[in-house]
């Protein structure tokens, strides 16, 4: 069967794992701000976006503007420890890019992170020639586990989304691309396997799988 395939990533945890950054950014703005953080902030928040996080989950402010100042404020001091600590992408990532343009399958990043966190790792790790589109926080209204992200990602580069793969390492994330009604690869960076089973496939790294698997009725290799 003829069809337009396409592939959607995450980015933190899937193309590279700034984890420990994020969470260093978080207690910094912390420090700096005078606020406290509940126990188990950052695994309870992974894949959510600030405007989510600030007010629902820290229970910092409801007020929209001092939302906003803390978001941006935050994920300037995300960079900041980018820049310090350096980062790399994950292993087995740039093969299966390599792979997946060979084949002629469009590759966009659909995140809640930053627009300009991602674009800034992309050129340091050389792999921005790679993503045809980035759909981030900043181009929709609602953020994962609500599916807008992915939908909008596969609108992007022209894609169904049942003709879509979106990989995926939050809980989160995978609840979102299967409410877009896209099959889901979990990259077991974040959460164990056994909690992952909901997704079609789970691996450790990007390059254990092919093509075929992921589009076989689209005739892959």
């Amino acid at each position: 069967m003829d069809c337009k395939r396409g592939a959607i990533f995450d980015w933190d945890g899937v193309i590279i794992n700034s984890a420990s950054q994020h969470e260093v950014s978080w207690d910094r703005l912390a420090k700096e701000c005078g606020k406290t953080l509940p126990e188990n902030h950052f695994k309870r928040g992974f894949g959510m976006k600030n405007e989510v996080i600030i007010p629902e989950l820290l229970r910092w402010t409801t007020a929209p503007v001092e939302i906003r100042l803390l978001s941006l404020r935050k994920e300037a001091i995300y960079r900041e420890v980018v820049r310090e600590q350096g980062i790399a992408a994950l292993p087995g990532v740039e093969p299966w890019l390599r792979t997946l343009r060979d084949e002629g399958i469009p590759c966009v990043i659909a995140s809640s992170t930053h627009r300009e966190n991602i674009t800034t790792t992309l050129e340091v790790i050389g792999l921005d020639s790679f993503f045809a589109d980035i759909v981030t926080a900043e181009d929709v209204k609602r953020g994962k586990p609500d599916p807008e992200v992915f939908l909008t990602a596969a609108q992007r580069i022209g894609v169904e989304p049942v003709d879509a793969v979106v990989f995926e390492d939050a809980l989160v994330g995978i609840t979102a691309a299967k409410a877009a009604g896209m099959r889901v690869v979990a990259v077991a960076t974040t959460e164990p396997m056994d909690k992952l089973t909901h997704a079609d496939w789970i691996v450790e790294r990007l390059d254990q799988l092919s093509v075929r698997q992921l589009w076989a009725s689209c005739g892959g290799q």
